[in-house]
């Protein structure tokens, strides 16, 4: 049994803050704003699994009104959310996800967010794959005011569960 969720998610880029994508700091003059340390593609992965799942999103189980939730790395959130998966009797089968940020390039880091995100959901980096894009100067992605992140992911019932 298969089972697909898709999620996507848009933060505002800020000066003073640290820009972390997929786990990984990425030097930069401005970061993202957000109740956690606000890696929004960690979020759509994570949302993405909930969604999947049929456990609603992230503000359900991680509110932005908890303050232990409070500058948290987005990979205890996805942590937590991979537990939930396992809990429910599935592993992944792979995530497709889209980054959509005008600059730094992302290619350098690419590598280490598959890596990040397979640890965490506890599958091979094969299955995970992650894309960038800029916004071509269009719209808030290309004025440099924020990112957005989506993401797909397939998970497949555990051969214990079946």
């Amino acid at each position: 049994m298969f089972r697909i969720g898709q999620s996507s998610d848009i933060h505002r880029l800020t000066e003073g803050r640290r820009l972390v994508l997929g786990g990984v700091d990425i030097a930069h003059e401005k970061g993202l704003l957000g109740h956690s340390d606000a890696d929004a593609l960690v979020h759509a992965v994570a949302e993405a699994v909930l969604g999947a799942l049929g456990l609603g999103d992230l503000g359900r189980h991680f509110p932005d009104t908890d303050p232990r939730f409070e500058g948290v790395s987005s990979l205890t959130l996805l942590s937590q959310t991979a537990q939930m998966m396992r809990q429910s009797g599935y592993r992944i089968g792979n995530v497709d996800a889209l980054i959509m940020i005008e600059r730094p390039k992302m290619a350098p880091y690419i590598a280490q967010m598959k890596n990040n995100l397979a640890q965490v959901l506890d599958c091979d980096p094969q299955q995970i794959n992650v894309k960038a894009t800029r916004g071509e100067g269009l719209g808030f992605v290309g004025r440099e005011e924020g990112v957005l992140a989506q993401a797909v992911v397939l998970l497949e019932k555990t051969e214990e569960q079946e």
